[in-house]
């Protein structure tokens, strides 16, 4: 009874995995959602950027009110993302030169993934969706390593 009961937990649990796992295709494509994110702003390359955020992205932080002393939560959206990507690094300056971007999925089930991204001042912390078949970033929460710059 014992060895039956063992069985079929054993076989739920690989058809739950299979439902519900990431499949390679997947894991390359979550990677490339972050990629696309953070090299759009090391190349200047807005269109990037569009390709893996959902429209309604939001992007949020705490920053310090330099007179108040007061921490506040901080929003971009989309639209300014877009137009940082088409300015911030336009004179190649803003980045190393061989920036650093490390992709950590942390998790994947069914149609969401969260992911972590190790870039060269700041991290990101990720939720991307699976939409209609393609992988679009939907919330970022970053900090910069030295949170005192905030």
């Amino acid at each position: 009874m014992k060895k039956s009961i063992f069985i079929l937990s054993f076989i739920i649990s690989i058809t739950s995995f299979s439902i519900y796992g990431q499949t390679k295709k997947d894991s390359i494509e979550i990677r490339q959602v972050a990629l696309d994110y953070i090299e759009s702003q090391h190349n200047a390359k807005p269109e990037q950027f569009e390709r893996a955020a959902h429209p309604r992205m939001v992007k949020r932080t705490f920053w310090t009110n330099k007179k108040t002393g007061k921490e506040y939560l901080r929003e971009t959206f989309t639209d300014a993302m877009i137009l940082l990507a088409e300015t911030y690094n336009q004179d190649k300056d803003k980045f190393p030169e061989k920036p650093k971007k490390e992709v950590i999925i942390l998790d994947v089930y069914d149609k969401v993934a969260s992911v972590k991204l190790i870039a060269d001042d700041w991290i990101d912390y990720m939720h991307i969706v699976k939409l209609n078949g393609k992988w679009q970033l939907v919330n970022v929460l970053w900090q910069f390593n030295d949170s005192e710059k905030q």
